[in-house]
């Protein structure tokens, strides 16, 4: 009876400490210190030498090659290193917080509070995946994040742009064969009414639903000044806003003290949304020499993800996005080359829609950029790079403070690797297994470090009481 009594406790210790669900973050120490730590800082091509780090509530306090004493008067956990990577958390320049795990048929037709109990669970995940910001560049994510940033559910932090503003017939347009023509002022369509996109079809009209989404929480503004893959009435050579129309964002954007991002795959939507003022170019993958020289001279952001090959299979074979997606992924190495023969200010994104299976590849897609970087150039592309596009926000940004490096007074959004992934990039690919510490906003939502610790601690004491 007594050996039966002792499993029992034994299976139920091992179920506690196991099977908590990730979504929680652990009981919150005061201040973490990492011990014995070689420092991806975010912006360098090495490591650094062994060194301690101190957290203090969600700030990196100190960086010291010398042991650091726990702070006075102050609850510490540390966490040994040894000698592992500490590297900023990852960032996704370009994502869709709702979109990712409905089907298209799905985000047009579905309850919207299922749509939004699907976004919850992948942000829990991508959070899991090392990824603890993302700027969301189209969607109804603001009330999610509200979630996110209160604790009511785990997820990385949003830049959210809100409702993506198109035209009628333009990238991001869902709307169906009946919804149309448009009458202005009457009810609004499906996509409209969940905030998904919003049709504007004049620069009065412009600065109506830009003004809607700052209003809201937007940090910054997403626009499609050209055709896109996944809207079936949108060709990709297709110019969709007109510059005054363009104009009239950026003016509203600016008045709020941000800017507009331009979905641009062409020469002629890439030089439009330039001249417009937009200071962010999203994909840029049919792009040519003359596009990349401009984004340049003009200092202008390019956000471009490295599509995977597979990524048409999301579309049947026979349709119109199945035969658009094989154009745009068939630009991806034109596009990465260009932005490293010309030094552009590039940033990291997967733009993934539709799809959990890819999603599941973020990690994995980041680290194919080094068939165009090397690891470093890679690393930093998500870390530092990514880190300054969002401090264009300016004081729309909802996290004031460093984001994407390691380094006193910064965010304490901190991975810990265990390995080098400056020398073994593909350690990112699988961070189930790699990323042993996951920390966002100071706060740890993965420990397998101290919590196999933990595990040892409590079978030495179950043995124990068989002994006696």
């Amino acid at each position: 009876m007594r050996y039966l009594k002792l499993t029992f406790v034994f299976v139920t210790v091992c179920f506690s400490v196991w099977t908590s669900p990730p979504a929680n973050a652990e009981p919150q120490p005061a201040a973490v210190i990492f011990e014995n730590v070689r420092i991806f800082n975010g912006t360098s091509d090495r490591l650094s030498a062994p060194s301690s780090v101190l957290v203090v509530g969600n700030v990196i306090k100190t960086i010291s090659t010398d042991p650091l004493a726990d702070p006075p008067n102050t609850l510490v956990t540390r966490i040994q290193g040894g000698g592992r990577t500490l590297m900023p958390g990852l960032i996704d320049a370009h994502w869709h917080t709702l979109f990712v795990r409905p089907t298209h048929a799905m985000m047009l037709n579905a309850d919207f509070g299922y749509l939004y109990l699907l976004g919850g669970a992948e942000a829990t995940d991508t959070l899991m995946r090392g990824f603890t910001t993302v700027r969301d560049v189209g969607g109804p994510s603001f009330g999610l994040k509200r979630a996110i940033d209160e604790g009511v559910v785990a997820g990385p932090r949003i830049y959210p742009s809100g409702a993506i503003i198109t035209i009628t017939g333009g990238h991001g347009d869902f709307r169906q064969g009946f919804e149309v023509p448009r009458t202005i002022g009457a009810p609004l369509s499906r996509q409209e009414q969940v905030s998904a996109s919003m049709v504007a079809d004049s620069p009065d009209e412009v600065r109506v639903r830009v003004r809607e989404q700052l209003m809201q929480g937007a940090s910054q503004i997403k626009l499609t000044a050209g055709g896109g893959v996944a809207s079936p009435n949108s060709p990709l050579d297709v110019s969709t806003f007109t510059e005054p129309e363009l104009r009239a964002a950026v003016e509203a954007a600016e008045n709020w003290g941000t800017y507009v991002t331009a979905h641009a795959y062409t020469p002629v939507t890439i030089r439009r949304s330039i001249d417009a003022g937009v200071k962010c170019i999203e994909h840029g993958h049919l792009m040519d020499e003359s596009s990349a020289k401009l984004i340049a001279e003009k200092g202008i952001w390019l956000s471009t993800q490295p599509f995977p090959s597979d990524k048409a299979n999301l579309f049947p074979p026979s349709s119109t996005e199945h035969a658009k997606a094989l154009e745009v992924i068939a630009g991806t190495d034109r596009t990465y080359t260009l932005a490293k023969k010309y030094k552009l200010k590039t940033a990291f994104g997967t733009d993934i829609l539709f799809s959990q299976n890819q999603a599941e590849r973020q990690g994995e897609l980041l680290a194919s950029l080094v068939k165009w970087f090397t690891p470093a150039e890679t690393l930093s592309m998500a870390t530092g790079n990514n880190g300054k596009l969002l401090e264009m926000s300016g004081k729309r940004n909802p996290y004031p403070g460093k984001l994407g490096v390691v380094e006193e007074g910064a965010l304490a959004d901190l991975l810990l690797v265990d390995g080098d992934p400056l020398t073994n990039i593909n350690l990112i690919a699988d961070p189930a297994k790699n990323f042993v510490v996951i920390m966002k906003d100071g706060k740890i939502y993965k420990n397998t470090i101290n919590g196999t610790a933990k595990f040892v601690s409590l079978i030495l004491k179950i043995l124990g009481t068989f002994a006696q």
